[in-house]
Formats: structure tokens, sequence, C-alpha cells
């Protein structure tokens, strides 16, 4: 099965006094979903926004709200960031013992929902949790700093996913987040990638608009 390629800009690499009009921009080239980097400093090593800043960004764009949480123990707080306007809430199978509850519980509050993987996690590992996913995010860089380098190495776990997938007859869809831009957009892609998260590639770019264009162009080999 395929989907379409999704473009998610994440927010951490953004300008926060002028996130409404970068967000804006973003969705001029062609983004659909805005990436929500929510950090704990405990489950990583740096701490970013919360729920506060996601409900507040809700009144001011339509975009698909892809909110990622680096937190340890998630279960405490998907409540609350269903109420804040998330549409997507992924966990990472790393944060917590109680993976499956967690991800019934996103469903339940009328979420979709994510699991997502650490570099050093195999991908096998998450099997068992797949009907209870709508999207499994694979980490090309050690979650908690924006700005690292891609790990072209994660490519093969993308791969395994996706066939893994057609097997078996799911319809979750697959995110990579980290270090991607229009250099590497076409390389995640072609290894069953459909959800591409860029921080510093797209909002850290002067013209944010074209470079949202440059990576989704060069996502689908135009």
């Amino acid at each position: 099965m395929t989907h379409n390629i999704i473009l998610a800009p994440s927010l951490l690499a953004a300008n926060f006094a002028a996130a409404g009009a970068d967000i804006a921009k973003a969705k001029e080239g062609g983004a659909q979903f805005l990436h929500l980097d929510v950090m704990d400093g405990i489950f990583v090593p740096n701490i970013s926004f919360g729920i506060p800043v996601i409900k507040s960004l809700r009144g001011c764009t339509d975009m698909v709200f892809d909110t990622h949480l680096m937190i340890t123990e998630p279960e405490r707080y998907i409540k609350q960031f269903a109420s804040a306007g998330s549409d997507y809430i992924t966990i990472h199978c790393e944060a917590t013992r109680h993976i499956a509850e967690t991800l019934q519980l996103i469903r339940d509050c009328g979420c979709k929902s994510g699991l997502a993987v650490k570099p050093g996690t195999p991908i096998e590992s998450i099997y068992e949790y797949l009907p209870l996913c709508d999207m499994v995010l694979i980490m090309t860089v050690e979650p908690g700093f924006g700005g690292q380098k891609f790990m072209a190495d994660m490519m093969p776990k993308a791969k395994a996913l996706c066939a893994y997938r057609e097997a078996k007859g799911y319809d979750f869809i697959i995110e990579a987040d980290g270090g991607i831009g229009a250099s590497n957009a076409a390389e995640c892609v072609q290894n069953g990638i459909e959800v591409l998260v860029a921080g510093s590639s797209c909002f850290g770019k002067e013209d944010i608009a074209g470079a949202a264009k440059d990576i989704l162009a060069a996502a689908k080999g135009v």
C-alpha cells in the first residue's frame, strides 16, 4: 500500500517569537503536519515546551499536530496533550512499561497513536504493538537535540518495517525524524518513509516556504 509523502516541519527549529508566521510559511510550502517535540529533561537531556504552547498554537493553524513525546511515563499526560489539540501523539517504546495501554489511551482520547524507536532499539522489538499504532517513528538521530547529522544506517529499519507492514496488511504510516532535508529526502522515501520531519532544513532557512517546497520536490524525485 502507498501513502502520500508528508512534510512535518519541527517547531523546535522555528523562531518562537514569530511561530505563527513561520508555521503559515511552512504550510504555504506544502507542509501538512507540524511536528511538536516535547522534551522533559529526563528521558532526553534537554527541555523544550509543553501543553500551553501547543494549546496556544492550535488557535493559529489547522495543520495536523504531530506531537512527539520524548518524556518519561507519557501515560501521565496523554489526556492533556489530546485536549491541547494534538492529532497524533507519539510515545517512545523506551519511555514506559505500559506501551499497549498508552497507545490505546491515545486512541481513546480521539487521537492517532504513534510509537517511536531510538537508533539503538531494534525495530522488531515493537512488532507486537503495531496493531495499536497509526504511525511508527524511526529516529534518525539520537533524540534530544536539533541539528544532528542524519543516520543513514537507520534506513534498513524502515525497509524491514515496511516489508512487515505489507506482510501483515497493517495500515500505519512510517515517519523519520532527525537530520532530514532535501539532500536525503529521496533516500528516506525509497526506504519506505512517508512522513519526513524536517527541523533546521525548513524552519532554519530564511525562505521557509521555499525550503519546504524543495524538500517535498526532492522527496518526490522532481
